[in-house]
């Protein structure tokens, strides 16, 4: 029997909801349950892939293909299910579904209304495709009283009649502010939340609290009496020295237990929580630390890095190190000014850089290639860093001076040019350079093909490999031969030998640049053999500085 937990959140946005959704499953999945967590974004777009990072954070894709919000990365990452186009959905996916419906005749006729059309979605869609799991979270984006997530909400009322009894459970997220001056937590803030709920029908089983300051009995008391639960099911939620402490923090406080009372579940045998101890003590007590240079363009938002950043940080995990990470805006560097790369750029043990779009910071980050190679520094390129580094190793080692990307603008030397066309497990892909966005992307898992002797044949330790893809431009093959004189090597590429998927430097002690993006299948307690590579060679560079 399939049993749902809704996930809601009040007071301000940016409580940790999908934190706390991803910590409940991983600690259910210790418990031996078996778990899925889905997201429901109350905005319009369709899906966030045509949204700026500055807007919306990073982009996550699945293997199936689907953008999705960032959340979704978490869910992955606490508890290695991995997710699907039906594990996010938006309102504007819902109406864009409702209205090509009524386009097609499927309604006969009828008026076409929030309900019970657009609930019946949103319940058809958390229904989706749960056969033989145990639980099911389902996240609702915003915050209670936004109109935007009314239909929703209203949605999860409908559901938790209809399922019944022990069936399914509501966890509410707020907020219990320290105010400073006054020395106090007000409770005040949460009381008038889950009223705000209650009022839409929705009386929240268990409350989750985040808060500055250590939440005193007498304060647990007055929520519970106002908020109409046991006292047992006002759960803290401190500030933590690292998101995978949050699991751990999470069961200390009962959280897993009032859950599984809720639905009338005894919660018997401690859950086997070994793998997020080893997690915590490789985090808190390191044999060591370095310090990787991550060039980019969207630097001044840490979120749209998430799974980049979290990445990194399972890395330094299986090396036992810490990691810092330097955020250098790549449009320091635009006017090639080499001082100014070598100030930033020395104090680095390894450089990265990550994925974008658009020609802003391009030139930066071909002169942050240009000094990791020269320096012999440790370089991973990843999808729009393996363009930048083919374009400047066109450059610099190839002859090519005038070598560009077609996504900058015409060019007579396009080394880096738009795909219109690849294959895919279904066949042929094609598409119109001038169509939508989204349509001109090649997304989700593809395989590829590992030379045997290459450096990246080693770290993954094979030569077969899948791994996930989001980007419009490809590397071009017609100059293969002379990227290879220049000391580039092809070392990874499409099953059909038509796209390039790796590119790397033999005589450099760590160079790779990789089209995909392997930050997206990383976790904590199963690193990414890359990263977990490159901060190992960040180790090497460090005790040679």
């Amino acid at each position: 029997m399939t049993r749902y937990i809704f996930i809601t959140g009040g007071v301000v946005s940016s409580l940790g909801k999908g934190l706390m959704a991803a910590s409940l499953a991983a600690l259910l999945q210790a418990r031996g349950y078996k778990v899925r967590i889905r997201k429901f974004d109350p905005y319009l777009n369709v899906d966030p892939g045509t949204m700026s990072p500055y807007q919306h954070g990073e982009v996550y894709v699945t293997d199936d293909g689907a953008e999705t919000d960032l959340d979704l990365g978490h869910y992955e990452r606490f508890t290695g299910v991995a997710s699907r186009q039906s594990d996010n959905v938006t309102s504007g996916r819902i109406y864009k579904t409702i209205i090509e419906r009524e386009r097609r005749g499927d309604y006969l006729g009828a008026t076409v209304q929030v309900i019970p059309h657009v609930t019946d979605a949103i319940k058809d869609f958390a229904q989706a495709e749960t056969e033989d799991l145990d639980f099911v979270l389902c996240e609702i984006g915003g915050t209670v009283g936004d109109i935007e997530s009314l239909p929703f909400i209203e949605a999860i009322r409908q559901l938790k009649n209809e399922l019944g009894r022990g069936r399914s459970i509501s966890v509410h997220v707020t907020l219990v502010p320290y105010i400073k001056a006054a020395g106090e937590l007000k409770t005040k803030p949460t009381q008038h939340s889950v009223r705000e709920l209650a009022s839409l029908g929705v009386q929240p089983d268990v409350l989750v609290c985040r808060c500055e300051q250590p939440l005193p009995t007498g304060e647990r008391a007055k929520i519970a009496q106002f908020c109409n639960v046991p006292a047992s099911a006002v759960i803290p939620a401190l500030d933590a020295a690292s998101i995978y402490a949050v699991p751990l923090q999470y069961h200390e406080e009962g959280l897993d237990s009032e859950v599984l009372r809720a639905f009338g579940i005894e919660p018997g045998a401690a859950p086997n929580l070994s793998r997020w101890t080893d997690i915590t003590d490789r985090l808190f007590n390191p044999e060591g630390e370095v310090t990787v240079g991550v060039v980019g363009k969207y630097v001044g938002l840490p979120d749209a890095y998430k799974s980049l950043n979290e990445a990194l940080v399972h890395g330094g995990i299986a090396n036992k190190v810490k990691v810092n990470i330097r955020w250098i805006d790549a449009e320091l560097f635009e006017k090639g000014d080499d001082a100014e790369v070598a100030a930033n750029l020395e104090p680095c043990h390894a450089i990265l850089v990550p994925g974008a779009f658009g020609s802003r910071g391009a030139e930066g980050k071909i002169a942050s290639v240009r000094f990791a190679r020269e320096r012999k520094v440790p370089y991973f390129g990843i999808c729009f860093g393996m363009q930048m580094a083919c374009v400047e190793g066109a450059r610099n080692m190839a002859g090519i001076a005038d070598a560009s990307s077609t996504e900058f603008g015409p060019t007579q030397e396009p080394v880096v040019g738009i795909i219109t066309e690849w294959m895919s497990k279904d066949g042929i892909e094609k598409r119109e350079e001038g169509g939508d966005l989204g349509g001109t992307m090649r997304l989700g898992a593809y395989p590829a093909k590992l030379t045997g002797n290459s450096v990246v044949a080693s770290i993954y330790g094979g030569e077969s490999i899948s791994e996930r893809h989001r980007h419009r431009y490809e590397v071009n093959t017609g100059y293969r031969e002379r990227l290879e004189a220049g000391g580039l090597v092809f070392s990874g590429m499409s099953p059909d030998g038509m796209l390039p998927e790796i590119v790397e430097r033999p005589d450099h002690p760590w160079f790779v640049g990789v089209q995909f993006h392997p930050e997206l299948k990383s976790k904590p307690f199963d690193p990414h053999p890359l990263f977990a590579s490159f901060i190992e060679a960040a180790v090497k560079q460090s005790r040679l500085v």
